[in-house]
């Protein structure tokens, strides 16, 4: 491994420790668990997979894709980061010394045939919930197409297809200033992630939860993530109840309501800014996980 496979790899654990160590409303954190799966089965899964993806620009994004699921899935015998793998490997193979918001393109224009079979194994292997079948490229059946423009066919029902389909526009333009917003208003420190995570919720809604739970589901969950917002959680005490309400109503019914393509989209965007040099420390506060190093 190469020195900067080495430092994109040190940035990828960080991302997807940052991301799962966060407080967010209705996913897995240090203090919530799910019935089939744990905290530290996540932390594993992240220092299993950052160094497999972190060799992407020289293993390819399919193959790399299905190298970390399949150790995954060996190793905690669940899905704890398909969608994470599948924004997170494009992203690392962006050659160094070149942006993110550039290089990203020039990586997916160049997805094959041979990566969407490679990412449909993966996917299959995964097993993810609410998968359902597609009229075209059904993840069932071999690809015929490159994987973008697989992708791109998924990209309406669908929020990790979208960022291969969108050159990961709503990651580089709407995710990103969120996270690094600076604005007096702006929540610091240990809220920081789960206020980002917040924001995407009542923006997008959640495209995990929709085709696990149906459109009126992910419409509620939407109001709510709005709501919480309005009444200024976390800044303003009256925000809590808000807050609350919506991380209960998400791990009901089983933990169905898991958003986990919002915490996906969370994790590349943490990858991003730590690629990018962005000073990540400075915006979350005192998370020992996070690097300013460029």
């Amino acid at each position: 491994m190469s020195d900067w496979e080495s430092r994109v790899g040190e940035w990828l654990g960080q991302a997807c420790v940052a991301e799962v160590s966060a407080d967010k409303p209705g996913n897995v954190t240090p203090a919530h668990g799910f019935d089939n799966v744990a905290y530290q089965q996540f932390l594993q899964s992240a220092s299993i997979v950052a160094p497999i993806m972190a060799t992407a620009g020289t293993s390819g994004v399919g193959r790399t894709i299905y190298k970390a699921v399949a150790a995954t899935r060996a190793a905690v015998e669940h899905n704890t980061n398909l969608g994470i793998v599948l924004l997170l490997t494009p992203l690392a193979a962006v050659p160094e010394n070149i942006p993110v918001s550039s290089g990203v393109e020039t990586v997916l224009s160049a997805l094959t045939i041979e990566d969407a079979e490679y990412a449909y194994e993966a996917i299959r292997a995964a097993r993810p919930g609410g998968l359902g079948s597609a009229d075209e490229e059904d993840v069932k059946e071999t690809p015929r197409r490159d994987l973008r423009s697989c992708m791109r066919l998924a990209a309406k029902r669908d929020m990790v297809a979208a960022q291969y389909a969108n050159g990961f526009s709503d990651v580089l333009n709407v995710c990103l200033p969120l996270l690094l917003n600076r604005d007096e208003s702006t929540v610091q420190g240990d809220h920081r992630i789960g206020w980002v995570a917040t924001h995407l919720l009542a923006r997008y809604g959640d495209s995990l939860i929709r085709r696990k739970c149906g459109d009126q589901i992910e419409m509620t969950v939407r109001a709510m993530a709005a709501a919480v917002l309005a009444a200024g959680w976390p800044n303003r005490t009256g925000g809590d109840a808000a807050y609350h309400r919506l991380d209960r109503f998400l791990r009901a019914d089983g933990n169905r309501r898991n958003p986990g393509t919002t915490a996906d989209l969370v994790a590349a965007t943490i990858f991003v800014a730590l690629r990018n040099g962005d000073g990540l420390i400075d915006a979350l506060g005192n998370f020992s996980f996070c690097s300013k190093e460029p």
